[in-house]
């Protein structure tokens, strides 16, 4: 068997592989977030149980407000920890799937260089000044890509950043709400003793 048929099917079967292992990618990704939407119902149902017997007991119209105010914070902090949740799971997923495109990207790279260089060999005589503008090209197209990828590296951190700085303020905000509401319902009561 000649060395072009075994090169196209390694490719082949290389492409497989890369698409297999994306394909695993997503569904372990897919089976994280029905694992974290399968507990997340879970513990609210166990919580909404809980909250609903307290609820029960409740007679004073202060401790009634004193409650629902309670409730506001745990549901802000609960709501933020999924979303986080949910992003590490993306960001994870799309990392893995950044780099199955990288590896096959710098394989691509290195057959085409791989080629180049076999051309350069076989290049008929006077040549010469084409096969060094077509691995100038090359060299300047690998190049633009790497400068690529780091700028879109840089940014997906900065995106990430930006992200979890968005986050925080609104916990810092939700959680403040929740204890300036909490102040207010307790100072009624104070003043009625």
């Amino acid at each position: 068997m000649s060395a072009i048929p075994q090169q196209v099917l390694a490719r082949q079967k290389a492409s497989i592989n890369t698409l297999v292992a994306a394909q695993a990618a997503l569904f372990s990704g897919f089976e994280k977030l029905v694992d974290l939407n399968m507990k997340v119902v879970k513990a609210t149902i166990d919580e909404a149980a809980q909250k609903s017997a307290q609820a029960a007991e409740l007679k004073d119209p202060q401790d009634v407000a004193a409650f629902t105010t309670g409730l506001v914070q745990p549901g802000a902090e609960k709501a933020l920890a999924y979303g986080k949740h949910v992003y590490d799971i993306v960001a994870g997923v799309q990392t893995e799937l950044v780099k199955l495109a990288e590896e096959q990207i710098a394989e691509s790279q290195q057959q085409v260089t791989e080629a180049v260089e076999q051309l350069s060999k076989n290049a008929p005589a006077g040549s010469e000044s084409a096969v060094a503008m077509l691995k100038s090209s090359l060299a300047t197209a690998n190049s633009a890509y790497e400068s690529l990828s780091k700028a879109a590296k840089q940014a997906a951190e900065v995106a990430e950043s930006n992200m979890n700085a968005a986050a925080n303020a609104t916990f810092k905000a939700a959680t403040d709400a929740a204890e300036a509401a909490g102040k207010a319902t307790r100072a009624p009561r104070r003043a009625a003793a």
